[in-house]
């Protein structure tokens, strides 16, 4: 070894203790969670719906106060989460995972608390607003309030997931959360979509409230999922807090892992009102959200007459819907990870597919029914679901507070949209203009983006300026070249409102009425035998009648033959502005003091009604199966008419026919319901009249029967015949009586119509061949 050489330094290893690793919860719980939580939200609001209709009345207006108290629930919920993650996150001793179990398990109890809240707020307001008229505003002031304040604590709770969602993620390093909105949002539509269809199916084999507790599940195995997966990092942090090395960059590394957001990635902080109102980005998502709940009103109506009133219509539409913007959410998570914005033109896009409902509209199209509404909606419901959650992405940059105000602004146009076409233009335009109104805003904003794109980016090119030019084109012709079916039916008589578009055509006995172009009756002598036979089977003098359902009027007509008072309550206030269109003498019939025509739901009117009536005729109307229908079958109808009625007054109910299941299920709601029940088959033999009464239902002969009409009312019982006397056509009637067990036979095992089991409404699967019947 030289004097100027240094020994060779050894280096010898030292042992390391291995850190324990701290497992992330995995970005899949997530998908997961939002996609059962996104399928038990529209459960509960489906059936929510439903149950306030039964407690409050089926009308628009009550349609539209419960979906707004929804909507504003989700939006206060989302609001109010991303305020709470933004100024308490760094105070908040639990988790993010248990804040968002929390969440579930309170939407979990909302499955069984809400069906109790909506019964409570019916007794309140039939003691304290017995004063309210019948239709007056005060009434829908009362019902409004009781349901806000029963829908919208718990639906904030639906809201405010996404945002301790997305606080979760963004708490979890290992995790992407700049586009987290996006990627829950595509598991809640997913589940929604699920949300649609299957408890169609679970409805109709449990029943409205055991749906709801299957929903409850659901939510209860989220929130015992989180706060065990919350658990379990806890652990594996406090674990690896306690086997760190003992030196200062890992304290402070360790000391960091607890904490619920990263100082190197700082949260983008929540604007200003004034700049949120010059925000461009939240006008778009106050106008996706607004358009697409509008459209959906709008598409009701344009599509009713291809695929009619049943609950599957309209679970058509809303599943294509949800369908269709969870394929365009899929596709801008595959576009975004590629490209930096939507592209200038997609504004453009999204004008042009608001528009194509009016060519898949038009009877002209030769095309099925049922394949109409998914040409017509996806392309429309696609583009939004690719859009917002580009806008609420680009807005919030993996922020909740962000995220939750983006969201709540889309929630605002989501409550919005259903009024603004509801009550601002269906009432007063063909569906076709409505539709062209609601997509307008896409068209300014199309062309603005087209001619005005940010620098950048290049200004408006030729090839723009020909894609344009072409959309225009095409646009022009959709609205000029496409008719309505109002436009198909030959001198139709049109009235609108904000429940429905009804039609008066045809001539002398061939007049037939439409509501939303769905034929809702005729010109038949069956209207009139269910005024005459159960006021003629009384043991008395009759003095007062109630019609619910007034149709074209004939059955009302026909109690004033008789002399007395007669009131007709019908949901659709255009119907009874067309009785005139089907009978000459309507002037003078609606003239009479003995004549009351009331525009409100049926039952509702009957719940709060205090007079007692002889005869109470219901004519519900077709089909069988109509989305609601089942509310003038049920047994909890059936117990408020009797309370209605005069001692030995008689129940007129008529039935139109259906399937085994539901005939049986109808006969057995009106034999559990009332001691003493007689059924005849119509003259028309199809159909069956009902009488049902709390006393014995006399046994006349045809002869009595004719004795006992008045002149005016034989003149007009055997007006449109068939037969040319009383006594004949009552004849025909009682010839064709059956025992009440002949159609509960039909089906043995039919449960009796219920509010809780509306059998009629609900068949997939007792009419699919492989479902065990």
């Amino acid at each position: 070894m030289s004097a100027g050489t240094m020994p060779a330094r050894v280096v010898v290893p030292v042992p390391q203790m291995e850190k324990p690793k701290v497992v992330s919860t995995s970005m899949s719980w997530y998908f997961g969670f939002f996609f059962v939580s996104g399928f038990c939200s529209i459960l509960y609001e489906l059936i929510w719906l439903r149950l306030a209709m039964a407690q409050f009345g089926v009308t628009t207006a009550m349609v539209s106060i419960v979906l707004s108290s929804f909507m504003a629930g989700l939006g206060i919920g989302s609001w109010a989460a991303g305020q709470l993650v933004s100024k308490y996150a760094e105070r908040l001793t639990a988790s993010p995972l248990q804040l968002y179990g929390v969440a579930e398990l309170m939407i979990g109890c909302s499955a069984v608390v809400v069906p109790l809240e909506l019964l409570l707020g019916r007794v309140v307001l039939e003691h304290v607003g017995a004063s309210l008229s019948l239709s007056s505003a005060g009434y829908y002031v009362a019902a409004g309030v009781w349901l806000a304040c029963t829908l919208i604590p718990w639906c904030a709770c639906m809201g405010a997931t996404i945002p301790l969602g997305m606080f979760a993620i963004r708490s979890d390093k290992s995790l992407e959360s700049k586009r987290s909105f996006s990627f829950l949002y595509l598991a809640n539509v997913l589940g929604a979509v699920a949300g649609t269809l299957i408890p169609l199916a679970l409805i109709e084999l449990f029943g409205f409230n055991r749906t709801l507790q299957i929903g409850m599940v659901f939510n209860l195995a989220i929130c015992g999922t989180a706060l065990c997966l919350a658990g379990r990092s806890a652990r594996q942090k406090a674990n690896a807090a306690a086997n760190a090395e003992p030196d200062e960059n890992n304290g402070a590394r360790d000391g960091r892992q607890g904490a619920t957001m990263t100082s190197s990635s700082p949260a983008p902080s929540l604007p200003s009102l004034r700049e949120m109102l010059g925000n461009g980005t939240l006008w778009l998502l106050f106008a996706t959200g607004l358009t697409s709940m509008g459209m959906e009103v709008v598409w009701t109506r344009l599509y009713t007459i291809y695929v009619g009133t049943l609950v599957y219509s309209f679970a058509l539409i809303l599943g294509v819907y949800l369908a269709a913007t969870f394929l365009g959410s899929t596709v801008y998570r595959w576009w975004s990870r590629r490209h930096g914005s939507e592209g200038s033109m997609v504004w453009m896009y999204v004008w042009l597919a608001a528009l194509i409902p009016l060519l898949t509209a038009d009877a002209r199209l030769g095309m099925s029914a049922w394949w109409r509404v998914p040409a017509g909606v996806a392309a429309f419901s696609g583009l939004l679901g690719f859009v917002t959650p580009s806008l609420v992405d680009h807005f919030s940059e993996g922020d909740p507070n962000r995220a939750g105000a983006g969201y709540a602004v889309n929630v605002a146009g989501c409550i919005l949209g259903p009024l603004v076409a509801g009550f601002g233009l269906l009432p007063y335009l063909d569906e076709r203009y409505a539709l062209v109104l609601l997509a307008l805003p896409w068209l300014i904003v199309g062309l603005w983006y087209a001619f005005r794109q940010p620098a950048p980016a290049k200004r408006f090119t030729a090839p723009i300026a020909i894609a344009v030019g072409v959309i225009l084109a095409a646009s022009l012709g959709l609205i000029l070249g496409t008719r309505s079916y109002v436009q198909m039916i030959p001198g139709a008589q049109v009235r609108r409102d904000s429940t429905a578009t009804v039609i008066a055509a045809g001539q002398g006995m061939h007049k037939q009425l439409y509501v939303n172009g769905v034929s809702m009756t005729v010109l038949t002598p069956i209207t009139k035998v269910m005024a005459s036979l159960p006021l003629a089977l009384l043991d008395h003098t009759p003095q007062k009648a109630l019609v619910i359902c007034f149709g074209m009027g004939t059955t009302h007509r026909s109690m004033l033959s008789w002399g007395i008072d007669s009131t007709a309550v019908d949901l659709v206030p255009s119907v009874p502005a067309l009785f005139w269109y089907f009978h000459s003498d309507a002037a003078q019939v609606l003239a009479s003091p003995h004549s009351h025509v009331v525009a409100d739901d049926g039952r509702r009117f009957l719940e709060r009604t205090n007079e007692q009536y002889d005869v109470i005729v219901i004519d519900p109307p077709p089909p069988i199966g109509a989305a609601g229908s089942s509310l003038l079958y049920s047994r909890e109808f059936y117990s408020a008419a009797k309370k209605r009625l005069r001692p030995d007054g008689i129940l007129a109910q008529w039935y139109p026919g259906g399937d085994r299941t539901t005939t049986a299920a109808v006969a057995r709601a009106l034999k559990d319901s009332f001691p003493y029940v007689r059924t005849f088959v119509s003259i028309s033999n199809w159909g069956v009249h009902y009488l049902a009464s709390n006393q014995p239902i006399p046994v006349r002969s045809a002869a009595e029967l004719a004795h006992r009409l008045p002149p005016s009312a034989a003149a007009d019982l055997v007006e449109w015949g068939p037969f040319h006397t009383t006594e004949q056509q009552f004849a025909a009637v009682l010839k064709n009586e059956v025992p009440l067990d002949l159609p509960i036979s039909l089906d043995r095992n039919a449960p009796a119509m219920e509010d809780d089991r509306p059998v009629n409404e609900y068949g997939f699967l007792r009419h699919t061949s492989w479902w065990p019947h």
